[in-house]
């Protein structure tokens, strides 16, 4: 259980407040309007960010403290965070040797593998530039993949593609989470993002991260704040 306890965090007038858990293995799409606090708050469960007041904890264990290396977070950026001078096998490598250094065979072939999983086989000594958008956010769920972390952290890593392509990754991201039986916390700022891949969904607005709620009640029967977000009248 991931678990927000009378979390806040601010910054100048800006303020966050949640108190929440969330089960392993679950699908939880985060929404709420821009600047609302969204990617605030997958930072402070990252350890990107240190929260003002109140505790995070990991299957009972306090993580607060602990700086991202040592927490059970595997975190997806829109930017990829792909190094361009790298090939693909060196880029997937840092998520078994953070310091770098040659890979052993074994490690090796578990980069191979899962670059394989995700639909890249064979491209392991392309460099990023080489490859389409789809292709280098493939890649970066590849290395999500070896790291293997019960916490996934996806910050609209799929915003810039298309429809097609990015209903693709979060059919393929769904897939991965269920292998490694993870958690997954998704940032998206289209509605039907969170009806395609989400089981919860935690909605973020006027500082507060709500408690998570089943996806299709929430939509069919939203609050106040998810209103004025979607744009509709009050039935």
């Amino acid at each position: 259980m991931l678990t927000l306890e009378k979390l806040t965090y601010g910054v100048g007038d800006y303020r966050l407040a949640a108190d929440l858990a969330l089960p392993p293995g679950q699908r939880v799409a985060v929404i709420g309007p821009s600047g609302a606090g969204k990617s605030t708050l997958l930072d402070l469960v990252a350890g990107f960010l240190t929260p003002a007041t109140g505790r995070i904890l990991w299957q009972g264990r306090d993580i607060t403290a602990s700086p991202p290396n040592q927490r059970p977070v595997a975190m997806l950026f829109q930017e990829n965070n792909l190094f361009p001078h790298l090939d693909l096998a060196r880029n997937l490598g840092l998520a078994l040797r953070p310091g770098g250094g040659r890979l052993t065979a074994e490690e090796a072939r578990k980069v191979e593998e899962a670059l394989a999983r995700v639909g890249l086989g064979g491209m392991s000594a392309r460099k990023p530039g080489a490859l389409s958008g789809g292709q280098q956010s493939r890649a970066a769920l590849a290395r999500v993949l070896l790291q293997a972390r019960p916490i996934l952290a996806l910050d609209e890593p799929f915003a810039a593609l298309g429809p097609a392509l990015k209903m693709q990754m979060l059919d393929l991201v769904t897939e991965v989470a269920a292998e490694l039986g993870a958690l997954v916390l998704l940032v998206s700022h289209d509605p039907q993002d969170a009806r395609r891949f989400a089981q919860q969904t935690v909605l973020v607005a006027e500082g507060q991260a709500q408690p998570p709620v089943a996806t299709e009640n929430l939509f069919d029967s939203p609050p106040a704040a998810l209103r004025a977000y979607l744009g509709q009248e009050r039935p």
